[in-house]
């Protein structure tokens, strides 16, 4: 057993560092901006940076290592694929970081470590199976059975926002039409706003709206809609004990009324009873999960 489990969380915009102790309690944390246009030798200089830190304050005792990072590793080459940091697509990341920082790490999906710390430490605490959902900039999602990360020999379980919903829908850059992470994504109701004229509004932005438009009154039903389609499909396919939300879009009240009665709609049960929740952990849940990689 190690005394420390450091988690990185490799985000698009900032790169965060977190130390749990032994008893899995938070003892240090601190975050760079990833600046991500100066390319992969930058941001894995920055790694490098704040792991020698965050080294300085447990005094060189024995600690475990894990990244979370969009995208994951290809099970054969071990090369980066699906990262929206897109110069690490294609690179062996975890060979790279292991070599400047010169320590063995583990590499995890962002969405599966945000699944994995709400299990252990957060909102789906107690509960044997937990689907965590990322609606951020896009839109991932984690299994989690018994406090453990279930991967799939594709390394793909979890993946919600690639399922299609609408064979006729907008294209996804997998290349598919119709996926979820077009409808129901912060990315995706964005361009739906800009397809609608308008424009200069984040989804965020657009939920916090003091006054809606009959237009926009149009557009939240039908992202309720999509929102319940989907995770009602989810919940027929694994019939999770609790369904914990994250990401930017997460904080929008709407999905734990509305949202939560349409998925209720779909599921294939007279009296649906999955919890769909808010997470607790925020923005730490991908570090913390991150740290949790090798916790035992």
């Amino acid at each position: 057993m190690k005394n420390y489990h450091i988690g990185i969380d490799l985000g698009g915009t900032k790169i965060e560092i977190a130390i749990l102790d032994a008893n899995l309690i938070p003892k240090y944390k601190k975050r760079l901006p990833t600046e991500s246009a100066k390319g992969a030798e930058h941001i894995i200089r920055k790694i490098s940076l704040l792991y020698e830190d965050a080294k300085e304050s447990i005094k060189g005792a024995s600690h475990s290592i894990g990244v979370g990072t969009p995208g994951s590793l290809c099970i054969d080459k071990g090369l980066m694929r699906n990262s929206n940091t897109l110069c690490l697509n294609g690179l062996p990341l975890k060979k790279l970081i292991e070599a400047k920082i010169q320590h063995e790490i583990y590499v995890e999906n962002d969405a599966n470590c945000f699944a994995l710390a709400e299990a252990v430490m957060g909102a789906g605490k107690g509960h044997s199976l937990v689907f965590g959902v990322i609606m951020g900039t896009g839109c991932g999602g984690g299994f989690v059975i018994n406090q453990s990360i279930r991967i799939g020999p594709q390394q793909i379980a979890g993946e919600w926002g690639h399922t299609v919903i609408n064979t006729n829908g907008p294209e996804c850059y997998c290349g598919k039409r119709g996926c979820v992470e077009t409808y129901i994504s912060g990315g995706g109701l964005e361009k739906i706003l800009r397809e609608n004229n308008i424009y200069h509004t984040t989804a965020e932005q657009f939920f916090n709206k003091k006054t809606f438009t009959e237009k926009d009154h149009i557009i939240l039903n039908n992202f309720y809609a999509n929102f319940g389609f989907a995770l009602g499909n989810v919940i027929n396919t694994i019939d999770p004990d609790i369904v914990v939300l994250g990401g930017g879009l997460s904080n929008h009240s709407g999905l734990y009324d509305a949202g939560k009665k349409l998925a209720y709609n779909k599921i294939f049960h007279e009296h649906p009873t999955t919890p769909i929740v808010k997470n607790m952990l925020g923005d730490s849940a991908g570090v913390i999960g991150a740290a949790l990689l090798s916790r035992n």
